[in-house]
């Protein structure tokens, strides 16, 4: 059934991306296409921790983010909806491929049994935890509201880890852009707003697979704690939130400036990330030098891109008899934490940003809480 299921898909996506090239080169200055998809509406409510409405400030968020970007030059937004009605999953996809569009963006509320809190990004992976993995249940379970949904989604089920390898095969193209838009989104939030980080993720999300450009999904927060359920649904809450999400596309669209091309040249990735990173929010600190520490071995490497994933400029510095390897350079932390959440989901989970002055590493935490007294 899958095989089948992923031929079909395999057939959607080449003729999707001969038209996607051809309709390039007829109109060379077509605008940049941004659809914003405002989780659940309807019937469907979504999460209704403390009584607050999922959909109804997914709504909210995202009409003020489509409002901003509205006034940017050459670029057009699409809303999946802008009042409160309910879209099927396949549909909201299904918009984003109809309109040819350059980035797919689905905003959400999260809920949990606990006291949980803080925000978190998604793109489309497999799950690499089951926590992951539960989340992306809780969202594409709302196929369960829809008629004939065994027919319309071709036997994917949403309780079953195995639906989700096909899923992934699709969307791997555009891997690398999505994870630097989920950076820039998940660093503005957390760095801006002192919302707690709980990180960029990969999970199996139906409404993220079935779109043929990059796209993210954000868990804004969680309904269900006190605290942040009553900012999200506060007027300043979905303001900000919608500043930061905003802010973020507006970076990932300035780095694409650079080329109108596909990105497979790890080189040409590279000088979109460095671009998407120049335009982030500044935070210096003076005498300062981070870095992000990559890894430490007995072994040494030439630093060049087919080493590390193809991340260029690399440096490798000896210490204490290892050879250590570093990426990005730079005195602003928000910088340096938009670098360190890229290469975490390049493939380097366990790097680490370092701190250095007149040379010789010094404690992060110390330097921090410097700045903050």
């Amino acid at each position: 059934m899958y095989t089948k299921l992923f031929s079909s898909f395999l057939l959607i996506f080449t003729v999707l991306l001969f038209s996607n090239n051809a309709s390039a080169a007829v109109n060379p200055i077509k605008p940049f296409v941004v659809v914003l998809d405002a989780g659940h509406g309807g019937h469907d409510h979504g999460n209704k921790g403390n009584g607050y409405k999922e959909s109804e400030i997914s709504l909210n968020i995202v009409l003020k983010v489509g409002s901003a970007l509205e006034k940017l030059p050459n670029v057009k937004v699409i809303y999946t909806r802008k009042t409160d009605v309910f879209i099927e999953l396949r549909e909201r996809a299904a918009i984003a491929n109809r309109a040819d569009a350059d980035l797919f963006v689905s905003v959400h509320c999260n809920a949990h049994n606990s006291n949980a809190y803080g925000a978190e990004t998604f793109v489309l992976g497999l799950h690499k935890s089951q926590a992951n993995f539960e989340v992306a249940k809780k969202e594409n379970e709302v196929i369960y509201l829809e008629e004939n949904y065994e027919e319309k989604y071709g036997g994917f089920d949403p309780n079953a880890p195995e639906s989700l390898i096909g899923m992934v095969l699709m969307q791997e193209e555009y891997l690398d852009q999505s994870i630097l838009l989920a950076s820039l989104v998940q660093n503005n939030i957390i760095n801006n707003l002192k919302r707690k980080d709980r990180s960029v993720k990969q999970a199996g999300f139906w409404v993220l697979h079935n779109t043929y450009m990059p796209s993210v999904l954000i868990e804004t927060g969680f309904l269900t704690n006190k605290s942040e359920g009553a900012y999200l649904n506060s007027a300043k809450g979905q303001t900000e939130m919608a500043n930061e999400i905003g802010n973020a596309i507006k970076s990932y669209i300035s780095s694409l400036s650079i080329t109108t091309e596909k990105i497979r040249d790890p080189q040409i990735e590279q000088i979109q990330v460095e671009k998407a990173i120049e335009t982030t929010k500044e935070e210096i600190y003076d005498g300062i030098t981070f870095k992000v520490q990559l890894a430490a071995s007995s072994r040494k490497l030439d630093p060049k891109p087919n080493n590390f994933k193809g991340l260029k400029d690399v440096a490798r510095e000896k210490e204490d008899g290892l050879f250590k390897y570093y990426y990005g350079e730079t005195s602003d932390y928000n910088k340096i934490q938009v670098m360190k959440t890229f290469v975490q989901q390049k493939g380097y989970p366990s790097a680490y940003v370092v701190a250095f002055k007149k040379g010789r590493k010094v404690n992060l935490p110390e330097v921090l809480k410097s700045k903050a007294n």
